[in-house]
């Protein structure tokens, strides 16, 4: 296992998940709900701006590896599966939304491990659609782990980030047939389908 910057950047971020988790279940007078909502909103911020620093830095010092390139993105789903979860369970994320997110990511985390197998990884290469739909996720969640009105109550950061986890929703479908379609020949092919 090779260990750099890069690398230690995406442990850090997964070191930071049960954090984002585990200030919920701080004692009450440890620890108020709105202080619990700063500090995770807070860590998640910093762990998302680690997902955006090793890929920069491992890319300008030529520093990838096929190690980074497997956990990366572990890292990713964890972080971003955690905080639906925590939020699900303070019932600021309706359960169904957070299911679609979850289960696309299993799904097409899957599909990359057999087009992986097969030798034709690249076909589901990551695209800006799904880039789109990952930004909108990492706005949205903070939002929701705020909770809190902002701006003496004018900016209602609750709405604003259930709208854009909405808006991540479908584009998490829309990303999610767009790579099984362009699977689909080389699963119709090694499934012998006709």
């Amino acid at each position: 296992m090779p260990f750099n910057i890069p690398i230690l950047l995406t442990w850090l971020r997964v070191a930071l998940i049960p954090l984002v988790v585990g200030v919920y279940y701080l004692p009450e007078h440890w620890l108020h709900v709105t202080d619990r909502n700063l500090a995770s909103t807070l860590v998640f911020i910093v762990a998302a701006i680690t997902d955006w620093f090793d890929g920069y830095l491992a890319r300008r010092w030529n520093q990838t590896s096929a190690f980074g390139a497997f956990l990366d993105p572990v890292a990713d789903k964890l972080m971003v599966a955690g905080a639906l979860l925590v939020l699900v369970q303070l019932d600021r994320v309706n359960a169904i939304i957070a299911f679609i997110i979850i289960g696309r990511e299993i799904t097409i985390s899957a599909l990359r491990e057999w087009m992986a197998e097969i030798g034709a990884r690249k076909s589901v290469a990551v695209s800006s659609l799904g880039k789109i739909k990952t930004a909108a996720q990492m706005v949205a969640i903070p939002m929701l782990l705020f909770h809190d009105p902002m701006f003496d109550g004018v900016l209602d950061i609750h709405k604003c980030g259930e709208i854009l986890l909405w808006v991540a929703g479908v584009l998490t479908v829309w990303s999610m047939f767009y790579y099984l379609r362009r699977a689909w020949p080389l699963i119709k092919e090694k499934s012998g389908a006709v």
